[in-house]
């Protein structure tokens, strides 16, 4: 008897017009509101508006979390040093688009 592997992916479709509360954020990459906190007082992610509840993040956002998320599981380094590694990264994606 032949059995066909289905695999099944799961994913939400996010508007580039709206960004995105903290509360989204943190839904979004499994984060308690402290961590963000942690991210946004590292540097590694910087919201729009002055309060915490009326903070508002870019989806961008949500992809430099996870790579910071990556560099702190796959590598082990501390949040400054995914901040650090983000920031160099940044800088090189800087320097490729002026060439």
């Amino acid at each position: 008897m032949r059995y066909n592997i289905v695999q099944i992916f799961q994913g939400q479709v996010l508007d580039d017009q709206q960004n995105l509360t903290l509360w989204d954020v943190c839904s979004l990459c499994g984060l308690s509101p402290t961590t963000v906190l942690e991210l946004v007082n590292e540097g590694i992610i910087d919201p729009s508006g002055e309060r915490i509840h009326a903070w508002r993040f870019s989806h961008s956002t949500v992809d430099r979390i996870r790579c910071a998320q990556r560099l702190q599981n796959d590598l082990k380094v501390n949040l400054a040093g995914a901040a650090l590694a983000l920031q160099l990264l940044d800088r090189i994606e800087e320097l490729q688009s002026e060439l």
